[in-house]
Formats: C-alpha cells, structure tokens, sequence
C-alpha cells in the first residue's frame, strides 16, 4: 500500500481528494488530458481498491485510449480481477481504436471461452478488427455467430456486416444484407455507399445516395469524395453545389478537401476562393491539411502567388505543404524558386520524403540543371536515406533525356533495380522524339505496346520522329498497326472556368456554342505569330489524321504540307 500510495503522490496536478466518490472520479477521467493525469488516476483507483469495479475500469479504459495510451490500459485490464462482456467490449474498441486488430481477435474469442455471451456491442467491433485483417473468411464465420446468436436483426450489428464485407471487397454480399433489411437508418444508407465508392463504382454509390430517405453531412461527402477520388471533378463540384442548395448542409472538413481536389484538377479558381473564404470565415484556418489543398488548388489553377501567401502565412508547416509549393513552382516553370524553397526547408530541419524529391528532380528537370539532378538523386539515399523509387529513376531517365544524354538514360533503364514500367519507356521516346533517334523510339515503342497496347500516345510520338526523318512508309506502317491492334487516337482535351462555368475543350469539337468567337481568335493570334517569324512544326501532329483517309492518303497530304 505505501508503494501505491508513493505512486499517487507523484503524479498531482489533478485534483483527487481522498474521499472522492465514483461520480466525481468519473468526471475527472473524463478530463484527465496527459499521461501525468492518466497515471494519477490509476494510482488513486488502486489505493482506494476500485480496479474490481469494471465500469470505472471500463471508463478508465476508455480515456487512456483517447489519449493513445494503449499499453497502459492494457496494463490495467490485465489486472482485472472478474471482467464481464461490458469490460471486454470496451477493451476490444480499444484495441480497434489503435490497429491492433489482432489483439481485438483474440479478447473476442476470450469472451466465449469464458463461458460469457457477446452482445451487440461486442460483434460492431469484432467486425471493425476482421475488416481492418482483411480476413474475409473469419468475417463470415463471425457473421453465422451473429446468425446464431440471434443478432442479425440488430441494426448497429447489421450496419457493421455491411462495412465488414464491403471493406473486404464483397460489396455484393453487402448490398445483399441492405437490401434485406428493412429498417435501414442514415448510417446503414451511409455504409452501403461508401461501400461502393470504397471499390470505384461511383456511379452505384451515386444511385444509393439518391434513393436515401434522408441525407446528412457523411452522406455528402461520401458521393463527394468518391467522384473527386475517381477524377470526375465536375460531378463533384455538382454535388458539392447540391448539398448547400438543397439540404442546406454545411460542409465539413473532409467534403472541403475532397472538392478542392476537385477544383484543382478542373482549375476552377472562383469556387476555390469561395472555399477558401469560407474556411477563414470557420476558423479552420490552422487546419494543415485544408491549408495544404489551397495551396495545391491555386498552383494547378495558375494562381502561384497565391498559393505562396497561403503558405507564408501558415503558422504550421508539415512536409506536405513545403512538398506541394515546391511542386507548384517547378509546374509553373518557376525551378531556381523551387530550388530555393527546398534549401530553405533544409534550413528550417524539416525532413524532406520521397515525394518531395520528385518535386525537386522535377525542377531540375525543368531548368536543363542535369548535373544537379544527378547530385539530388544520389542525395536522397547518402543524407536522408530515401531509397529511390521507380518514379524518381523515371525523373532522372527524363532529366537525361531533355539534355540529350540518350545513351546514359539508356543505360540506367538496363541498371535500375525495377522492371522498367509505361511510364519509363515513355520517357526514353519522348526523349527520343526530340532528339530525332528512332532507334531508341522503336525499342521504347516495342515495350510499350507490350505493357500498354491500346495507348495512341505511344504510337503517335514514334510517327513524330519517323515524320521528323521524312520515313513515311514508317508512318503509314505505325497508322496500319494501329488499326489492326484497334488503337484509337482519343483527343486531347482542356478546360477553363469563366464566370463560375467550367468550359472542356477537345480537338474538333465544334460543340461549343462560342466556336466561331474562339475559333476566329486562334486563327488571328496565329496570324500575328507567323508575321513575328513563328513556323510551326507540322509532323508534330501526324497521327492527327481525318478519320476518313486511309494511312497512304494522309502520307499524301502530310507530303504536301
């Protein structure tokens, strides 16, 4: 009892008199906010011989796993003298709050070895485990002991089932317990379409949210972040529009992420300002990973400076945002900036990771500085022991290529520790497209149409340099494989916002009501470039060829260009 007492003594920045009652004990877990609180607490319950109590265990419990203090609750409940369903529920939640899911597995199993019953508390959390193992069988075994035990009409336990098997990829063995259960709350709606976002059926997703008898924020968000993840930003941004029109909904933290993503990818400047409005107007403004958006959402919709005074005026920095400016200013042709940032972050001993090498090789990339590059990519294993991964040896492959240096960006393909991938060989012939060396295009070309036979990027780069060399049986010959390997030339496309519209462009369509407007402004701006001595290159675009011509007739034309 001294020993314990002593305990106690060490620890009291938390009020405790000696006579506290349960209730009053209670209320200060409910606030204990530092291991010294935590510890506190502990000592005073041993000394006053409560660890038999399991609902002040239970609470106990509870607030050292908010707190991320898992070995110190399980240094508790290992102490437990008769613990009950309630107890061990609480303990298994726990352990699923902080992924050890095995853990969990095993308390589970626990109970009914200690001839206890598990109740509907206790399967939502054993489910929670099996998904996080991705243990599809053991979750169907779990599934026929909530048929046995009767639980199956529970709707938390039902809800769980969803999420278990939808987590597990079986999204159809969950839709089949939705549909079969007919008391269906927010949150099973809300399970069954995250589900289908979970495995890309966005669309599906879609279909479930409109059936919904009513919506709440996660509902939202859900439909929200799974176009945005899927890259149908402007579905999301239709959706975002819907959720304040209709439901009047504010939107939350996740919602603002997902859709700025999606203004990034569309440049939709105007709704990404109104956002960024709208998080100073909600104080969330120390929020990293908001502010980390903002900054990527004004870089890739052409506002630079400011993304640079998001990022000047941010209290907190993590990687990510030093990595998403440095990023920025390479994309805007902004390198020694770049550069620059980079050195600062240095300076400041924040760790770079692998990304942010990218965003360097990038840079380097960009400004033609080969030799730097090469001294950055060996920098990242001599001083921060970053390994290189493929895309970073597809960085340098391409840095050598845009100087030139075919032969050195050859040899690191045949050196490099990976099976070179698309995007390797696609930077070997895109290199070689610009230096003019078919040879290397061909051998380039021959890998890719092995690892991506359907991709017309491919073969139209390989036309550029044969057109570039005037090899136009080369050409006609590359037009023929195409339509014999059913390759087809999918155009290009571009999009701007005017006005809060976001406008898509692609080559010959002439579907915009403003074609003639837009069209006849081309024609005079290329009318002025020619009079100040621009001459295009027209074997650029020989795979852009009429669809109604054979592969000889537009040799024909191309030949008299």
């Amino acid at each position: 009892m001294r020993a314990r007492l002593g305990y106690l003594r060490r620890f009291s920045s938390l009020p405790l008199p000696a006579s506290a009652p349960l209730p009053h004990l209670l209320s200060l877990l409910s606030r204990c906010s530092t291991f010294g609180h935590i510890a506190q607490a502990h000592a005073f319950m041993i000394a006053r011989g409560l660890p038999g109590d399991n609902l002040l265990l239970a609470k106990f419990l509870h607030a050292c796993s908010s707190l991320g203090f898992r070995g110190h609750a399980l240094l508790a409940f290992d102490r437990a003298e008769r613990p009950d369903v309630y107890l061990l529920n609480t303990m298994i939640r726990c352990l699923c709050r902080t992924d050890s899911a095995e853990h969990a597995m095993a308390l589970f199993n626990r109970i009914q070895g200690a001839g206890l019953r598990p109740d509907t508390y206790s399967f939502p959390s054993v489910l929670k485990a099996v998904a996080h193992l991705g243990m599809l069988e053991l979750g169907r075994e779990v599934h026929g002991q909530i048929t046995r035990f009767g639980l199956d009409a529970d709707i938390h336990v039902s809800t769980a089932l969803v999420v278990m098997y939808s987590d597990c990829g079986e999204v159809t063995d969950a839709r089949k317990l939705f549909d079969g259960f007919q008391l269906r709350d927010v949150v099973m709606w809300n399970a069954m379409t995250a589900g289908y976002v979970k495995v890309g059926d966005v669309d599906s997703a879609r279909h479930v949210f409109e059936q919904m008898p009513k919506r709440n924020v996660v509902s939202w968000t859900t439909v929200i972040a799974g176009f945005a993840d899927a890259t149908r930003s402007d579905e999301a941004i239709t959706m975002f529009r819907r959720m304040q029109l209709e439901d009047g909904i504010e939107p939350d933290e996740v919602a603002l992420l997902a859709v700025l993503s999606a203004c990034a990818n569309l440049g939709a400047l105007d709704l990404g300002e109104w956002i960024h409005r709208f998080i100073g107007k909600r104080g969330l403004c120390k929020t990293i990973p908001l502010m980390n958006a903002l900054i990527d959402m004004y870089a890739k919709s052409g506002n630079i400076h400011k993304a640079l005074e998001v990022f000047e005026d941010m209290k907190q920095r993590s990687v990510v945002t030093w990595t998403t400016v440095i990023a920025g200013l390479a994309s805007h042709g902004l390198g020694f900036e770049a550069l620059e940032l980079f050195h600062r972050m240095e300076r400041e001993h924040v760790q770079p990771n692998d990304v942010t090498f990218l965003a360097v090789l990038s840079a380097c990339s960009h400004l033609g500085l080969t030799d730097l590059g090469r001294w950055y990519f060996d920098r990242m294993h001599s001083r921060y022991m970053i390994k290189p991964g493929i895309q970073h040896y597809g960085c340098v492959i391409d840095l050598l290529g845009r100087a030139g240096c075919l032969r050195e960006a050859r040899d690191l393909v045949r050196h490099m520790p990976f099976e070179p991938n698309g995007a390797i060989w696609g930077a070997l012939l895109a290199a070689a497209r610009s230096h003019g060396d078919a040879e290397l295009g061909e051998l380039a070309l021959r890998r890719l149409v092995e690892i991506e036979p359907h991709n017309s990027g491919n073969y139209i780069l390989l036309s550029n340099i044969y057109a570039a060399h005037e090899m136009w049986d080369d050409v006609a010959r590359l037009r023929k494989m195409m339509k014999e390997k059913g390759v087809m030339n999918v155009p290009g496309a571009s999009s701007i916002e005017v006005d809060g519209a976001v406008h898509e462009f692609t080559s010959r369509d002439g579907s915009h009501p403003y074609f003639d407007r837009i069209y006849g402004l081309l024609h005079e701006m290329s009318g002025h470039l020619k009079m100040i001595g621009y001459v295009p290159k027209h074997h650029s675009d020989v795979l852009d060829f009429e669809e109604g011509l054979t592969a000889e007739e537009n040799v024909i034309v191309l030949q008299s260009m």
